[in-house]
């Protein structure tokens, strides 16, 4: 099996991957069923399943997760005593925020200046296609020559640990000798990558409360204790003056010994506007990869248009509190908790909830499947050499994964590099990276097999 015959067996399916993209980004599958319709998520959810049953995976199963959500099961058997290979990925999405600002509409799939715009596109819709291409380029150049589980999951944006707590129930349902993780991205567009770094994650929601009730800010304000600017005096001392996170009892001094993210790219990826400075101290690397950052993501208080006189007897905001590998996330969530309530003025009331988390994780590179993963990311990107990077965002599936099968090599690969633009308005892919990913997949599974 030449890599020239995979090479063109994913060329010549790439506009059935547009079409399943197309069909796939359709499904508003937000895994907040406050905000969005369930069946969004299940009909995603059958979708998959049809997808599966169609290329021969066998005991395909939607899994009915602890948190209220499901996930897609399938295996594939290969050749006899052929080793074990995880494919994962997540239908979930994140909302599309300002459904005016995005170019396009976020949940149609729309070409433009060679990229494919759409919520889920790269994270993490693009990842079951990128594992669907793969397979089907190996079955085209003769056989799959491993024997293939997929799970995918319905929750991982919402970070509420139901595929975690069912894998953990069922131990041996996702047992493999190496697993792909398809929900990272390389460090730039063109440059292969494979992820061996992710921050953990800890969601609190924080509730101040000083009054019985709002009131007239022209009686009562200069003397009444005023929630929302307490909560603000809490929120803005989780920062130090430089703006790194400044959270009590929380190490922020890590540093980064891989690959380095120069400032000016990061300030074109991230899109700095001109004469506003980054955040924080050390390397980009260093902020993004080995220390703590904190994110208020949303705060309850009135909006400016229709804002009354009042003075506030509550507010509340959530906040995302990320921790580099080493730092255990529940008592990263313990140690904001006790900062927000240390650091509230005028004695307000504090009441701070944990809302969601995940586990930091770091990967061996030192592997069979590593040294594999390189050789096909080499052919597939034209003799480049494979990279590692650290990524700031939490798969919190991955520890689960490395904790019960401690024997598996873990590898990370996506479609998320940073002109995709992932979690915000007009979402997209690259076609060409989904293609050379999908390429070295398939090589991957060739290699590791030998």
């Amino acid at each position: 099996m030449s890599p020239n015959t995979i090479t063109d067996a994913v060329a010549a399916l790439m506009s059935r991957a547009r079409e399943e993209l197309t069909e796939l980004v359709a499904f508003k599958s937000v895994a907040d069923f406050a905000q969005f319709p369930r069946s969004e998520s299940e009909g995603a959810a059958s979708w998959i399943v049809g997808a599966l049953r169609a290329e021969g995976f066998q005991d395909v199963a939607v899994l009915d997760t602890p948190d209220g959500t499901q996930s897609v099961y399938g295996y594939l058997p290969g050749p006899a005593n052929a080793p074990t290979v995880l494919l994962y990925a997540h239908y979930d999405v994140q909302p599309p925020l300002d459904e005016a600002g995005w170019t396009t509409p976020p949940f149609e799939l729309t070409e433009r200046d060679g990229r494919w715009y759409g919520r889920g596109a790269a994270d993490c819709k693009g990842g079951l296609v990128m594992h669907l291409l793969a397979l089907r380029a190996l079955k085209a150049a003769g056989e799959v020559p491993v024997n293939v589980k997929v799970i995918v999951e319905g929750s991982e944006e919402q970070g509420t640990g139901g595929l975690e707590r069912y894998a953990e129930q069922h131990p041996e349902l996702l047992r493999a000798d190496t697993i792909v993780i398809g929900d990272a991205g390389n460090f730039r567009l063109g440059l292969p990558t494979v992820t061996t770094s992710l921050r953990g994650m800890a969601l609190v929601r924080v509730q101040v409360d000083t009054l019985e009730g709002n009131l007239h800010s022209g009686q009562f304000g200069g003397a009444a204790p005023d929630a929302l600017a307490a909560l603000i005096r809490i929120l803005d001392s989780l920062r130090a003056e430089d703006g790194s996170t400044a959270v009590d009892g929380l190490d922020g001094g890590g540093s980064w010994e891989g690959l380095q993210y120069p400032e000016d790219d990061f300030r074109r990826d991230a899109s700095v506007r001109e004469g506003v400075e980054l955040t924080g101290s050390g390397t980009v690397s260093d902020r993004i990869w080995a220390r703590p950052s904190v994110t208020v993501l949303g705060i309850d208080c009135p909006p400016v248009v229709g804002a009354t006189p009042s003075v506030q007897a509550g507010a509340r905001a959530l906040v995302s509190l990320r921790v580099p590998p080493g730092t255990d996330a529940s008592e990263a969530a313990r140690l904001l908790t006790a900062h927000c309530e240390a650091h509230a003025p005028w004695g307000a009331r504090v009441r701070c909830e944990k809302t969601g988390q995940g586990q930091a994780f770091r990967a061996g590179t030192d592997s069979p499947a590593y040294a594999a993963m390189a050789r096909a990311m080499s052919e597939a990107y034209a003799g480049q050499e494979m990279q590692f990077a650290g990524h700031g965002g939490s798969i919190p599936l991955c520890n689960t994964l490395a904790g019960l099968y401690p024997e598996a090599e873990i590898l990370l690969i996506g479609l998320s590099e940073p002109e995709a633009r992932i979690h915000a308005v007009d979402e997209s892919v690259s076609p060409d990276e989904l293609r050379r990913l999908a390429i070295a997949e398939a090589l991957f599974l060739r290699n590791y097999a030998v």
